[in-house]
């Protein structure tokens, strides 16, 4: 190894390590992702959706079909939580991610489970955002839906 080329190697290590010395500390003063929690502004998240009936013939949701949602929100981890009541009792309870990385194929909901069995029931579906260790959940926007038999 010539004395020029250890010469080049020293200077490239010295500016890399001052790099990697300055560069996070240039950075720490920064606002916006709440401390690494998943968010990417300081700004309170905000959003809205509107339910989209995926296999209805007549306009309306009925059990036993598939729903979803057609969601914006400026979160960068948000859901939609559906319930549902029958006399009170809550039936169904199922919640789905939205943002991008959760898979499209997985955003439908199924309306039945093992305690809703059949019959008319009253929905209320929640976007709601969280960071990713599922802290910080925060309600951005509600709307209720009947379900018919």
């Amino acid at each position: 190894m010539t004395s020029r080329t250890l010469a080049t190697r020293v200077a490239l290590l010295t500016a890399a390590v001052f790099v990697l010395a300055i560069v996070p500390t240039a950075f720490a003063g920064k606002g916006g992702n709440g401390g690494g929690k998943g968010n990417t502004t300081r700004a309170d998240p905000s959003g809205s959706f509107s339910l989209a009936l995926v296999d209805s013939t007549d306009g309306v949701a009925h059990w036993g079909q598939h729903i979803t949602f057609n969601v914006t929100s400026t979160a960068t981890y948000y859901f939609v939580g559906v319930s549902c009541y029958q006399g009170g009792a809550r039936v169904y309870r199922q919640d789905k991610g939205f943002y991008v990385g959760w898979p499209l194929d997985q955003r439908n909901f199924t309306l039945m489970s093992a305690a809703w069995t059949g019959g008319a029931a009253d929905c209320t579906a929640e976007l709601y955002s969280q960071y990713s260790d599922g802290s910080n959940q925060q309600t951005l926007a509600t709307t209720s839906f009947p379900v018919e038999p």
